[in-house]
């Protein structure tokens, strides 16, 4: 069985709270990988909770982050596009951010060129700046 997450769920588990949803979240990702089962987590729901983790609950880029990549190191979940790698470097908080690099990965996966008016993407490569 696969299962695909909502950033409701990974919020939970992230932040742990609503207490009571947060515990049937975590106690069902468990039971669900003792038993054999996959689950994985989009780059859309990653980058959603990473900016619902800064929005909703004042937590700071690089502190959201290091949640998500320590997560996703630790929890069993398997990232379906390039978040996992993207995390593994060093983003930081300067520019071009996280969501700016998970969109340079995606296209870089497909061998597609960025075209962007961003100038700071030039550090990626495989950019083209107008």
């Amino acid at each position: 069985m696969t299962v695909g997450l909502d950033s409701s769920i990974v919020v939970r588990l992230l932040i742990g709270e609503p207490v009571e949803q947060a515990k049937k979240a975590y106690a069902w990702t468990q039971d669900t990988l003792a038993r054999g089962g996959r689950i994985i987590v989009s780059d859309l729901v990653i980058s959603e909770v990473y900016f619902a983790l800064q929005s909703h609950y004042g937590i700071p880029k690089e502190e959201a982050l290091d949640f998500l990549r320590e997560w996703l190191i630790n929890s069993g979940v398997t990232p379906t596009g390039q978040a996992g790698t993207v995390l593994r470097q060093s983003t930081g908080s300067g520019n071009p951010g996280f969501v700016d690099r998970l969109i340079h990965a995606e296209y870089s996966s497909r061998n597609a060129t960025l075209l962007t008016f961003e100038k700071a993407a030039r550090k990626l490569g495989g950019v083209e700046v107008l």
